[in-house]
């Protein structure tokens, strides 16, 4: 049994240990996850099936990603005004290679796995063979970015020697691409220094994260069986049983049986709406029908505990009066956090480190991202803001004696809360518009003495 196979079986069985202790009560005479048919052991296959099939897993891990990732992406060194050598060499980077969507489709990744990685596509590569050797040194021309899932990149081999820095960590992929000439997938073994590695939640392992959906698992299979068994308990019961009470005194011969039959199976496949059977009272069973609101929202509320993302934005809810200030607030923090403790320190430095290591990247000491501004007012906010503003600027303009307790740009400033380029456009288009009709009054004059000229001669 070879290094790889060891690991893979070591990890098996310390994952079947602690998956047959899940759920044991009374001395393990009750096994609660078997009676609730939840699964001891959820493979890589699970996650990915669930995140293509249940609506609420595919919101856990796509919203989150979805948000964080909005708006452009700015890289730039420090102390460097906009437009560096940097920041334009990154814009070209991502027009080329669309990394940013590339990077968010690398975040859904592994959010539904243990880890994810990104290929590298390095000009050093012009064989199937040579991806199996350290990149190359020297400058390297960045081709193309491909990722990964747990399921097509899988490990082979770990680095097995204490001395070495990257003592048990990956030392070589089985990566899994797609050929689009033949629409088949060939198998590739690819060095590390090829990928970046990408892990969400470690615990002790340096090489596998916690996949988004795992502690909720439980939760989305009593989600299937509430949504699921209320749509067949309708489907059922919306149209209700009949019970038939057949006369004491009439009796059916076989030819009236084949018939009353006949009429059953019709009436059940909607092929006739009326009955008619002499000596039979058919009456309607009670309909059995729950609604299963109220189990559903017990389901969402652990959810929305666990994940962190609020009830009504993980239902779909987020825009206007639906959610709440506090559900935004709290989902814009939820966000900004993210990208501050996993995007940038797992996902974008990595890379911009490869990127510059062979210079891909120009190399500087200092560099800093820049997100768009998720605090950033909407347009119904923006309208709120104008309207109290207005009000504000209203009454100051009504108020005697306001310019000599406040001055205009003070007001602008403190009260209004306006930048200063935008108290100087203000200003600017004052001072503009009183030149305007200064110049206007003087024309009038002028045109006034004109005509008494005209009068007196």
């Amino acid at each position: 049994m070879d290094q790889r196979q060891l690991l893979v079986m070591s990890e098996l069985v310390g994952r079947l240990g602690l998956a047959a202790r899940l759920g044991l009560q009374y001395g393990a005479n009750r096994d609660l996850y078997e009676a609730l048919g939840y699964k001891n052991t959820i493979e890589y296959n699970d996650y990915l099936a669930y995140y293509k099939r249940h609506d609420i897993a595919k919101a856990i891990i796509k919203r989150p990603v979805s948000a964080a990732w909005q708006g452009d992406l700015r890289i730039y060194e420090e102390g460097v005004e906009r437009g560096g050598k940097l920041e334009g060499v990154w814009e070209e980077l991502e027009e080329q290679l669309k990394l940013k969507g590339k990077l968010m489709q690398l975040d859904r990744l592994c959010g539904i796995g243990q880890y994810a990685v990104l290929l590298l596509g390095l000009d050093d590569v012009k064989v199937r063979e040579q991806w199996e050797k350290p990149v190359v040194n020297g400058p390297r021309k960045l081709l193309y970015v491909k990722p990964f899932g747990q399921g097509s990149a899988r490990i082979r081999t770990f680095e097995s020697s204490p001395k070495n820095p990257r003592y048990g960590l990956p030392l070589y992929y089985d990566i899994d691409v797609q050929d689009v000439n033949s629409n088949t997938s060939q198998q590739i073994i690819v060095h590390y220094s090829r990928v970046v590695h990408v892990i969400d939640d470690p615990l002790e392992s340096e090489t596998y994260g916690t996949p988004r959906l795992e502690a909720v698992f439980n939760r989305l299979m009593d989600l299937e069986k509430l949504v699921g068994g209320s749509a067949e308990m309708f489907w059922r019961g919306a149209r209700p049983g009949y019970a038939g009470t057949v006369d004491k005194d009439f009796m059916f011969s076989d030819e009236d049986k084949e018939e009353l039959q006949e009429q059953l199976d019709e009436y059940e496949h909607n092929l006739r709406r009326i009955l008619l059977a002499e000596g039979l009272d058919l009456r309607a069973l009670a309909q059995q029908v729950s609604d299963p609101k109220n189990h559903v929202d017990v389901q969402i509320q652990m959810i929305s505990a666990v994940t962190g993302i609020p009830k009504r934005i993980l239902m779909g809810s987020e825009r206007g009066e639906l959610a709440s200030t506090q559900d935004r607030e709290e989902w814009l923090t939820y966000v900004q956090t993210r990208r501050g403790e996993f995007i940038e320190p797992a996902i974008v430095r990595p890379f911009v480190g490869v990127c510059m290591k062979y210079n891909i990247l120009p190399t500087v000491d200092n560099y800093q991202l820049e997100w768009n501004d998720l605090w950033a007012p909407n347009e119904k906010e923006w309208v709120e803001i104008g309207r109290g503003r207005a009000e504000a600027l209203g009454r100051y303009a009504t108020t005697p004696f306001a310019e000599s307790v406040v001055s205009p740009q003070g007001f602008l400033k403190y009260f209004l809360g306006l930048k200063d380029a935008a108290i100087r456009d203000i200003m600017k288009m004052l001072k503009e518009e009183q030149n305007k009709e200064i110049a206007q009054q003087a024309t009038v004059a002028e045109e006034n003495v004109i005509e008494e000229g005209q009068k007196v001669k």
